[in-house]
């Protein structure tokens, strides 16, 4: 075979790689693939979130949502949250320049905030049982514990899929991994933005409510 036939016949393969990777509109598959994801997510979130509105205000017995909700433990692991949507950013840039040394510092910050709200939302989720608040206490209850324990899973299933990048890190080959990275960080970025929703929803609301 000519160099020439070689060279085409490489050439065939890599376009078709690229056919495989990449769809019509130039936008990575596996971007496309999480955006189709995250949008039946939101659906799915903005249901929850919905039905807690709707319900606002009906429960009949206590406790109430004023009686429990802690505003500045949350306020400070709503920061943290947001705080990890930054390191998140970082990790991509970070992946993007080949910086394998700061790639894996970012990403085990990401993890180490995320794994810190989930304790925070693992000791809030004490105190109100404590405080005899449960899924099947009232409506408060129920449409509180599911909508932000779907969240905290969530959150949770984005800790292991960034802890297994980290430590992917260190036995497999990161080169070409930017694209999978970036759909992991677009993950991450929806659940911190799906956060601020229900804490504006839940807490902010309800702190305004009581200031009025």
């Amino acid at each position: 075979m000519s160099s020439a036939a070689v060279h085409s016949t490489h050439h065939g393969h890599d376009d078709h790689h690229h056919h495989e990777e990449y769809s019509y509109t130039g936008t990575p598959n596996k971007k496309i693939m999480m955006w189709a994801f995250l949008a039946s997510d939101c659906m799915f979130f903005g249901t929850l979130i919905s039905t807690y509105i709707i319900y606002h205000g009906k429960s009949l017995a206590a406790p109430y949502p004023v009686e429990v909700l802690d505003i500045p433990v949350t306020t400070a692991s709503s920061f943290v949250l947001l705080m990890s949507s930054l390191l998140m950013a970082l990790t991509v840039a970070a992946i993007n320049r080949d910086d394998l040394k700061k790639f894996r510092l970012w990403i085990f910050l990401t993890c180490v905030f995320g794994l810190i709200f989930l304790g925070f939302q693992s000791f809030e989720f004490t105190e109100f049982y404590h405080q005899g608040l449960r899924i099947q206490t009232n409506l408060f209850g129920s449409t509180f514990f599911t909508m932000t324990g779907t969240h905290g899973l969530h959150v949770a299933l984005g800790v292991l899929w960034l802890a297994s990048w980290w430590i992917y890190s260190f036995f497999g080959d990161m080169r070409g991994k930017a694209i999978d990275i970036e759909v992991t960080g677009l993950y991450w970025h929806f659940v911190d933005i799906v956060w601020i929703v229900i804490f504006t929803v839940i807490y902010l609301v309800e702190f305004v409510g009581v200031g009025a």
